[in-house]
């Protein structure tokens, strides 16, 4: 048996880890120690998705060029939140994430992922290729101020996209999902699989677990 392309996950992300740890790969995880939000600030008007893609470039691109030896695939991931024409990144405060709760509850927004996957087999770093994914997120219109007070002291909501999870305490409070669920999380496996299979790699060949 050949050994598995290896995965090199440009992030820290529990969820994203998890998801991948799920469907078969153990990535190796490096920070990217990319500088968000003065990315985002150089880069002039950018659409959710325009956003999105360029940090999952960035951060994929930081690693590959952090002096490193690879052998395997980088994948660089990033996400936001779109309500009412805004866009949501992780919203830091229990002030803010409290505002977002109350505007959310029984309506509806979507959430976007971008991925982009660097080819660096043999340590050369070659092709790479990337896109976006994008799932409607629907929240329950019962939730009371009691429970997105009790959420947001578990502190879970401050460091995520859109102030939720769909994985963890966050998920009670989810209707339903429109699009593949795991790009809520932060990386969509199908998404994934295509553009490995673009790299000519089999899917199969980066089950390491």
């Amino acid at each position: 048996m050949p050994e598995p392309v290896r995965l090199y996950l440009a992030s820290t992300s529990p969820a994203r880890l998890a998801t991948l740890r799920a469907v078969g790969i153990d990535p190796i995880p490096i920070p990217s120690r990319v500088d968000e939000e003065a990315a985002v600030a150089g880069a002039g008007a950018l659409t959710p998705v325009g956003m999105v893609m360029l940090l999952a470039r960035l951060k994929a691109e930081a690693v590959a060029e952090s002096g490193a030896e690879f052998d395997g695939l980088i994948l660089g991931g990033d996400s936001a939140f779109e309500f009412e024409g805004e866009v949501y990144g992780k919203p830091h405060l229990p002030e803010v994430a409290r505002r977002r709760w109350r505007a959310q509850r029984g309506r509806s927004g979507v959430l976007h992922s971008g991925h982009w996957l660097i080819d660096a087999r043999g340590g050369i770093i070659g092709a790479a290729l990337g896109a976006p994914a994008a799932a409607t997120v629907r929240f329950a219109a019962d939730i009371t101020d009691d429970e997105i007070d009790a959420y947001i002291a578990t502190g879970e909501p401050l460091e995520v996209a859109g102030a939720f999870t769909i994985d963890s305490k966050g998920a009670g409070f989810i209707e339903g999902v429109d699009g593949d669920p795991h790009t809520v999380v932060g990386l969509s496996v199908p998404l994934l699989r295509m553009l490995v299979r673009q790299l000519g790699i089999e899917w199969t060949d980066l089950w390491n677990r």
